[in-house]
């Protein structure tokens, strides 16, 4: 007979099973996903970070100090699996773009721009929202391009004839210039552009669900490398994008009803030594990811030169074949044009270059300290967290590790969803 913990156990598994089959969508509930790309977990850690709105969030609401991603750890896989609930052996996305072949040796590059529904193999949650009558928004999110699910858009690359820059520009808070010049602005700029974009949606429109995703933080960690000054000050700025959100649904009237959740895609280490594959492959061509490389066979016959030819390179921790690359989270060349033949993980303090010319190893300039992600997503320091504060989180709760498979089953629940065939599981711990 079934002892009584594992019978309490399976009735609340039923009981959330149950809730979201028998689910009716929240029109009356807005979800805001806020991914500050490249915010590790262990900055958090630190007390002396000045980031007030996420230290009030977290005192206020739930907070999960540790959060793991999926292989591998780079910002459009990251965020298609926080948004499907699946891993990229499921929804395929490997890069940030989509892989084109091209090309009798069958090398390749990666388009950004292709239309969403002809490389995310997997249902998202902003489809599950908007096909049960929902709204839905998006803010410099990624791997999004061209979704019909999504009601309004402020792309990374915004555009005058867009239907939110046309409000934006009638309203006064942008001018066609700079949406036409917006891909020259600094980093800085667009970041607070993309959040005057996403506070403006919350009062004109106030969605069903919000993804907003700012980049400058990001972007400081691989010039400048965790830890660092500039570290600091961007998580800061971050920090103060967070609270205009918050504010913004404030002042639509609507605070009372939303739900925010702040995550981060991937953490990041600092990297001391540049690994160029391209310099010994003669066979095949690799795709470097930071900490990982992919790695394709121009001819397959020659799997076991190429092989070979890795091995004992300074800074390569381990070669990973197709038979292995479930276990990691990856389709195998059979299920996906997307995957690679082989994927070479890299060594703490190294990370993958493309050069194809000069030293196979590299010291990085004298003087810079780059930051890298794209490891391993065992590596610690690649964890990211979870905040979730406001309308339906319980006040006060500390989960344990968490998984960012969970995010998609978590907003579904809180938007009364059912989204069945996630790998995640709703985060109900957190859920009043």
């Amino acid at each position: 007979m079934p002892s009584a913990p594992r019978i309490a156990s399976r009735l609340l598994a039923f009981l959330v099973f149950s809730t979201l089959v028998c689910a009716q969508p929240r029109q009356d509930r807005t979800v805001v996903l806020i991914s500050l790309d490249g915010f590790p977990a262990f900055a958090l850690e630190d007390p002396k970070l000045p980031v007030p709105t996420l230290r009030k969030l977290i005192r206020e609401g739930a907070f999960a100090p540790r959060m793991r991603g999926t292989n591998p750890t780079v910002t459009w896989a990251a965020h298609t699996t926080m948004v499907t609930g699946v891993t990229p052996s499921k929804h395929h996305v490997i890069y940030n773009g989509l892989l084109v072949r091209q090309g009798p040796e069958r090398t390749g590059k990666v388009e950004p721009w292709r239309n969403q529904p002809e490389w995310v193999k997997a249902p998202t949650v902003y489809d599950v929202a908007y096909n049960s009558g929902l709204t839905t928004a998006e803010v410099d999110w990624v791997a999004i391009y061209g979704a019909p699910t999504i009601t309004w858009a402020f792309p990374e690359i915004p555009s005058v004839d867009g239907k939110v820059e046309k409000e934006m520009i009638a309203a006064g808070l942008v001018a066609p210039a700079d949406i036409s010049s917006f891909r020259a602005g600094i980093i800085t700029w667009r970041d607070f552009i993309w959040t005057e974009a996403a506070a403006f949606i919350l009062r004109a429109h106030k969605p069903n669900l919000l993804l907003y995703h700012p980049l400058n933080l990001d972007s400081t960690h691989h010039r400048y490398g965790p830890r660092s000054l500039a570290s600091y000050n961007a998580m800061e700025y971050a920090d103060k994008q967070v609270a205009r959100l918050v504010e913004a649904a404030r002042e639509a009237g609507m605070l009372d009803r939303t739900t925010f959740l702040v995550v981060a895609d991937h953490g990041f280490r600092t990297v001391k030594k540049t690994i160029n594959l391209s310099v010994v492959l003669r066979d095949a061509w690799s795709m470097p990811e930071g900490g990982t490389a992919m790695v394709f066979l121009k001819d397959p016959a020659k799997h076991a030169e190429v092989k070979e030819s890795l091995r004992g390179i300074e800074g390569v921790a381990r070669i990973y074949e197709p038979a292995e690359f479930h276990d990691l989270g990856l389709p195998t060349p059979a299920e996906s044009d997307q995957a690679p033949d082989l994927l070479v993980a890299a060594k703490p303090d190294y990370s993958f270059g493309g050069a194809a010319t000069g030293a196979v190893v590299t010291d990085v300039p004298a003087g810079s300290t780059p930051g890298s992600h794209g490891y391993l997503a065992s590596d610690p320091d690649m964890e990211t967290f979870l905040i979730a504060w406001g309308a339906g989180i319980r006040p006060g709760v500390r989960l344990g590790p968490v998984s960012s498979l969970d995010i998609a089953p978590t907003i579904a629940g809180l938007l009364g969803l059912a989204m069945p065939g996630t790998m995640g599981k709703p985060l109900t711990g957190l859920l009043k």
